[in-house]
């Protein structure tokens, strides 16, 4: 019961908000009584942190599978992959983030601890693979492209720099993220992100 309620919480967080969405209404949606879900969470902020880690801890797995596939995906490839399982699972107007940010503090700097740990080990380990394949240069500060690689991901999500009425958050990550490969790429690199590009315009 306990990782349903997971389930739906972080379904309706998603989908319309940590603040709006209520307890009543996660029970109602489950068809179950308030009391049960609070035999397994002491109250609401409780719940949130806990949906939150849970949906961080889902991405995270489904990103380490991309990473690790080294057989079948190159460096490169492997960017766009990860570009478009957060696009898929984060909400494009950024409300949870900035709800969390807003309301929960504490929850939202947990998170961000987090992140900065599964980007800056994932984009590291990404950058020395390319190095070894020839894909990327071999006089990259990898431990500095790293740290701004997390700094930019989180300048992207800022609604003042980017007004979500003027930007989606997918076309700027995706600008972003060519923007990156470029500065970094080989001239075989390049060869291949030319590639991934033309596909992506079909």
């Amino acid at each position: 019961m306990k990782n349903k309620i997971l389930e739906k919480a972080s379904e309706l967080f998603l989908t319309f908000g940590v603040k709006t969405v209520t307890m009543d209404e996660i029970a109602e949606k489950m068809a179950i009584s308030k009391k049960t879900i609070y035999e397994h969470y002491k109250n609401k902020t409780d719940l949130i942190n806990a949906t939150s880690h849970f949906v961080f801890e889902r991405i995270s797995s489904r990103i380490s599978a991309i990473c690790d596939d080294k057989e079948h995906t190159s460096p490169i490839k492997a960017l766009f992959d990860i570009d478009a399982l957060v696009m898929e699972c984060i909400d494009e107007d950024n409300t949870v983030e900035f709800q969390l940010q807003k309301y929960y503090p504490e929850i939202s700097r947990s998170l961000e601890e987090k992140k900065f740990t599964l980007i800056t080990e994932s984009v590291t380990e990404n950058l020395e693979r390319g190095i070894e394949l020839g894909l990327y240069r071999t006089d990259l500060n990898i431990p500095i492209i790293a740290r701004l690689y997390f700094t930019s991901s989180i300048a992207i999500k800022n609604s003042e720099l980017f007004s979500p009425k003027e930007y989606r958050i997918s076309e700027i990550m995706q600008i972003y993220l060519i923007y990156h490969i470029r500065a970094i790429a080989t001239p075989q690199g390049l060869k291949e992100l030319e590639l991934i590009i033309k596909k992506l315009k079909k």
